[in-house]
């Protein structure tokens, strides 16, 4: 079996939970968010696009979540590719390439097993606190396993 590699990608049970999380986190803010998570393979797992939420963030949240699969957070990724003129120009022309706040990896024992990007709110803040809520789930979904 060495031409086998074995992965773990997060559940559609967990995704759900987590869409679910940062959408109260939403409404406890009051504001509307399009939650977008996808699995390690950049396939959408779950999403939620919350009434109001702008119909341009669909696609933002996904892209945030397909840049977090870099297995950093979409804000430290712009972090590190702003320090550099040519990743800077380069790096946000690709496509499904989201280089601000509101995308992180899900990760599990150190391995990324998906993505969470969230994208609608009035500010990049509203979009991370929301992620953020979601993301304090998975150390306990994943210890329950």
């Amino acid at each position: 079996m060495g031409n086998v590699v074995t992965k773990h990608s997060i559940s559609s049970e967990l995704a759900q939970k987590m869409i679910d999380q940062a959408v109260a986190k939403a409404r406890q803010m009051g504001v509307a968010e399009n939650i977008a998570i996808l699995d390690d393979g950049g396939n959408l797992k779950a999403f939620s696009r919350m009434d109001g939420a702008p119909i341009l963030s669909i696609e933002i949240a996904q892209n945030k979540a397909y840049t977090a699969l870099f297995g950093v957070s979409t804000q430290d990724f712009f972090n590190f590719i702003q320090r550099d003129p040519s990743l800077l120009a380069g790096i946000p022309t690709l496509a499904r390439v989201a280089a601000y706040g509101g995308g992180f990896p899900i990760k599990a024992g150190g391995e990324v097993v998906g993505a969470i990007g969230v994208s609608g709110a009035p500010t990049v803040q509203h979009d991370v606190d929301c992620a953020k809520a979601a993301l304090a789930l998975v150390p306990d979904a994943m210890r329950a396993e």
